[in-house]
């Protein structure tokens, strides 16, 4: 009689889990695609576009203003055109990538550690810390983000930091709030009340204990502020008071082109403005969907 072998039931984790959830929206694998292209793109510029539109030695005057698909002096053919400093209008858009996927991650990242050192201690500590966090975080809320990143850039400056700052400024309090809400929550669970008869030292429970199980709301707040740090980023340089124009990004580029939109040279400002328009609507349905996955009650 021969022996029949159980074969164990493969484990699920929670990755493969969450990435079989996500690929069920068809919309949100086409930005997830987009996006990796996007990034791709900008990470590897300088080895994807015929030239470097930064490089002075690169440009010919002559080239300036020729219409998409123009074939330039160079031997290349300018597929979106060239603007008044015959810079091709490919390349430029991929290197002003690269500078606003920049300030809008790194900006995010640090408005993140921020808010979530302040509404993580806010919501631990509780009573007038938390009353104080809280009234901070409204009085913040309640201005325009616009207005705040123009009056401390009018202080700063121009600059990549210096914007980057500025919208780290303004964006920590969604994160306060956010990790504010769900640490309130998971507070008041017993495995919090088991560490601190413990005595564990209060840091490594609001770290080790509190902060993961806080995680899934904030990554889907911080990939849509990703999307609103690149859009107002490009407010702020479109308004000539973001980046410097040695380092553009894509609210320069369309800027740029602005004043050539009434005398049919379209091409200067509408391309840089469908690249901005992509990146952010991809990086919103990503989020869109990180939200649907994580939140159980969405699940259906």
């Amino acid at each position: 009689m021969s022996s029949i072998t159980a074969k164990a039931p493969a484990v699920e984790t929670p990755f493969l889990r969450l990435a079989r959830d996500f690929a069920r929206s068809r919309t949100a694998l086409a930005g997830l695609a987009a996006l990796v292209v996007i990034v791709l793109a900008a990470l590897l510029a300088r080895w994807v576009v015929p030239q470097d539109p930064y490089d002075l030695a690169q440009l010919d005057i002559l080239d300036g203003m020729m219409a998409p698909g123009s074939l330039g002096g160079g031997g290349w053919t300018y597929w979106l055109g060239t603007d008044d400093q015959g810079r091709d209008m490919l390349s430029a858009i991929v290197f002003g990538l690269r500078t606003s996927l920049l300030v809008g991650v790194v900006a995010t990242l640090a408005a993140l550690a921020v808010g979530v050192a302040v509404g993580l201690l806010a919501a631990y500590a509780g009573d007038r810390v938390d009353g104080l966090v809280m009234r901070l975080v409204d009085i913040q809320l309640s201005f325009p983000a616009i207005l705040i990143a123009l009056i401390l850039l009018a202080l700063l400056g121009k600059g990549v930091d210096k914007v980057i700052v500025a919208l780290a400024a303004v964006q920590w309090a969604y994160y306060a709030r956010t990790i504010r809400g769900s640490a309130l929550v998971e507070r008041r669970k017993e495995y919090i009340e088991a560490a601190q008869c413990l005595a564990l030292p209060h840091r490594r429970i609001m770290m080790r204990h509190l902060l993961p199980n806080c995680l899934p709301p904030l990554i889907v707040v911080a990939t849509v502020q990703v999307a609103h740090a690149i859009a107002l980023e490009a407010t702020l340089s479109f308004l000539g008071v973001g980046v410097p124009v040695t380092q553009p990004s894509l609210g320069m580029l369309i800027a740029s082109g602005y004043q050539y939109m009434l005398s049919g040279d379209y091409w200067v400002s509408l391309f840089p403005g469908l690249a901005l328009l992509v990146t952010i609507v991809a990086i919103n349905l990503v989020g869109d969907r990180l939200r649907d996955v994580l939140n159980p009650r969405l699940n259906h």
